[in-house]
């Protein structure tokens, strides 16, 4: 079969995706809504989620026009750059931002029938929020890879250059260019949804809960309908447009890697660049299957209900490792057994990394417990085992991406330790550091649907709480939603632990983007010491030689102190932001509570709009500052430290970001699940004084979980997307 052939099974495995997903809705949509009440809860969460994205969206359609506008400048004004850049950036956007609209409207319809499915069983609720999450996932999937392969097919027309190996280096680093769109609007949805869900969160937590001593979810409570909209437009609408340009940047990384690996041999060049997309079409097919094997039994606790998820998710990373030895081998692709190691490498760093954050973030293990019983003296101690907890839970994972970094380059130079520095070796061993991303992210339609499951669970929950169902149904919900708890948390960590090695992926491909921009600019040979170096020849070591990328230069270890001081910037900023915009909310809840008359007998109607409006502008005008400062810091360091400082911006964000998102989506994931363990009649259950002090430990993790750290993964893949579409400019007016 020629290799053309092959390539065409990544838009037809797109289009299967998309079917299943389109499947999965109707299937959904043919559920009953229930009663009335729940329905009109529902539209109220429906209406005010979509009123949220419509704000957003006119906000990033006003920043996209700005910077797309930039990039053409750079492009036919300067000359320093590639003229698909606009394009490609738009593009990026438009599928990022689709991805998560499509997701989120998804679990607005999909909520209160959970709810109504609990009525039935637990296993019937389960199946339906599960695969309502598997629309989300499978969207992105096919999204993703629908994007890449319209663009090939496109570049691949277009694009002229004086050899096919130089056509497809073009070719590729301009697609990576698509991801800086994917990654701009991932942030904004991801900030924005983050600063809007949880200054509903604490607003409706630390005045209901704590001062009300109303329950979650209650309906005399103005901020609960904010709160569940919020579930949606951070955790559905923005997971959704984060993983999409997670998934998107991994295959992209790994095919500039590839054609810039295998650039002296044209078609084993083309292979190295379609194993990628394969192994991900392959990864779509697979975890449609293991999407129908997820189901539960009616008595089972959390423990059985993480064995029934982690089944779908194993049993589709086993065929997708068998299967890519099969791809590999049928494609011919040099050392296809190493590089089919490092794949799996990938796969297994991702399951290593889900179960180290479900055993430090579940109420079924000991660690999440140990909070749970420090609320007996109050929420000094939870905050402080909170802390604790997190710094610790960074261990596994760290070690976990060390190894999968060592193994997965190893492999794939098929442990020529002598040769770790050779020009080629080196080429190649980042080529297996890119693919292992790819294995750990081939899973995505299902891990994302056990992601996307939690926030519907959350959802269905309050809609039984607000429609006084029956109070086993409410327990049903209650037990889904702690699960949801936990999968969200292991998607978080499955997510930043892709993103370090997507981003160490990308900061290869930036040097390989700063080649075209030195062509750009006219300049076609290095000087090196005594060597002189065409630029059309130069490898990897050769431009790090060039621009002095190593420890001693000055410059380097600027940018990597900028790096390391961005990821905690960028968190005290979307943390500040969360707390301005709850302090709001509070007063408004306290307001109510005291203005409106008969809200705490059941008489009165709290002013739910009022509280949804809040929560919108705050997070519109919050989350401008931090995300284009995500985009300006690189350019500037770009212009001002010139590649050697990129580098080293590079470098630091990484290292900073990763160890940082993990402490933060851990420790906010265990203060959550701690206070619902003592919900669960533990340590004296609702009300206690155990109760009130792990709802005090929720609400300062909620911005940690699902606002700064799971920000922390696009910073650090937009600021490496930044500096590759910013290389030409980089290499044309750096100042040092």
């Amino acid at each position: 079969m020629e290799t053309d052939h092959f390539f065409f099974l990544v838009p037809l495995a797109s289009v299967v995706a998309l079917g299943f997903a389109a499947y999965f809705f109707r299937q959904m949509m043919r559920e009953s809504e229930g009663s009335d009440l729940m329905k009109e809860i529902a539209l109220h969460v429906r209406t005010g989620a979509m009123a949220y994205l419509k704000q957003q969206y006119k906000v990033v359609i006003i920043v996209f026009i700005v910077l797309s506008s930039f990039f053409a400048l750079l492009a036919y004004g300067f000359g320093v750059q590639n003229p698909w850049v606009p394009g490609a950036f738009i593009t990026g956007g438009f599928f990022s931002g689709l991805a998560g609209f499509i997701g989120m409207k998804t679990a607005t319809y999909a909520s209160a029938r959970t709810a109504n499915a609990c009525s039935r069983s637990l296993n019937s609720g389960l199946r339906l929020a599960f695969r309502s999450g598997a629309v989300m996932g499978l969207v992105v999937v096919g999204l993703g890879l629908l994007d890449i392969s319209l663009w090939y097919l496109l570049l691949d027309h277009f694009v002229e250059s004086v050899s096919q190996s130089q056509k497809m280096v073009v070719i590729t680093t301009t697609m990576l260019t698509f991801g800086m769109g994917a990654s701009t609007q991932a942030l904004f949805a991801r900030v924005g949804g983050g600063i809007y869900t949880k200054a509903a969160d604490v607003g409706a937590d630390l005045v209901g809960k704590v001062e009300a001593n109303i329950p979650e979810d209650d309906p005399r409570n103005p901020a609960t309908i904010a709160d569940n909209v919020g579930d949606n437009v951070g955790d559905v609408a923005g997971m959704g447009a984060d993983l999409y340009e997670s998934y998107c940047g991994a295959i992209l990384a790994t095919a500039a890697l590839g054609a810039s690996a295998f650039y002296i041999d044209p078609n084993m060049q083309v292979k190295a660049i379609f194993a990628p997309m394969l192994i991900a079409a392959a990864g779509i097919i697979l975890s449609i299957l293991g999407i129908f094997i997820v189901r539960t039994r009616e008595d089972a606790g959390m423990k059985d209900l993480l064995k029934s998820l982690g089944r779908g998710v194993n049993i589709s990373s086993a065929f997708i490792a068998a299967t890519t030895f099969a791809i590999l081998f049928l494609l011919g692709l040099e050392n296809w057994l190493g590089i089919s190691l490092s794949v799996v490498t990938g796969l297994v760093a991702g399951i290593i990394i889900g179960q180290s954050t479900e055993y430090y973030t579940s109420h079924s293990y000991k660690p999440t417990r140990r909070i749970s019983e420090s609320g007996q003296t109050g929420p000094a101690t939870v905050i402080i085992q909170g802390v604790g907890l997190g710094m610790i839970s960074t261990a596994i994972p760290v070690v976990t991406i060390a190894a999968a970094i060592i193994l997965s380059f190893l492999f794939a130079i098929g442990f020529d330790v002598t040769g770790m520095t050779e020009a080629h070796n080196l080429s190649m061993g980042l080529y297996g550091i890119g693919i292992a991303a790819v294995g750990m992210l081939s899973t995505l339609g299902i891990t994302l649907a056990t992601d996307a499951y939690g926030p519907i669970a959350d959802n269905a929950g309050g809609n039984a709480q607000m429609s006084k169902l029956d109070p086993e149904v409410r327990r049903r919900t209650d037990v889904l939603d702690a699960l949801g708890n936990t999968t969200a948390a292991t998607g978080k960590g499955f997510a930043i632990g892709s993103a370090a090695l997507t981003a160490l992926a990308l900061m290869a491909s930036y040097l390989e983007e700063v080649k075209i921009g030195l062509s750009h600019i006219g300049k076609t040979t290095l000087e090196i010491g005594e060597r002189i170096v065409n630029v059309s020849e130069a490898t990897i070591p050769d431009f790090m030689d060039y621009y002095q990328v190593t420890l001693m230069n000055p410059k380097v270890l600027v940018g990597v102190f900028l790096g390391s001081v961005m990821s905690f910037l960028f968190c005290g900023l979307t943390m500040n932001a969360v707390g301005r915009a709850a302090q709001k909310m509070v007063e408004e809840v306290r307001r109510q509570f005291r203005e409106i008359a008969g809200i705490m007998e059941g008489t009165g109607k709290p002013d739910y709009a009022r509280c949804v409006e809040i929560s919108t502008r705050g997070a519109q005008r919050e989350m401008l500052f931090p995300s284009i400062l995500a985009i300006v810091v690189p350019i500037v360091t770009g212009v001002v430290f010139g590649v050697a400082g990129v580098m080293g911006l590079l470098v630091g964000g990484l290292g900073s970001g990763f160890v940082l998102a993990v402490f933060m989506a851990n420790a906010g994931g265990a203060w959550d699940n701690a206070k619902k363990y003592v919900e669960d009649g533990n340590y004296g259950g609702k009300g206690s004084e155990a109760h009130k002090a792990t709802v005090v430990g929720d609400t300062v993790g909620d911005p940690f979980k699902d606002t700064s750290g799971p920000s922390l993964n696009i910073l650090i893949k937009l600021m490496s997307m930044v500096s590759i579409v910013m290389a030409g400019l980089t290499v044309a007016y750096s100042m040092m």
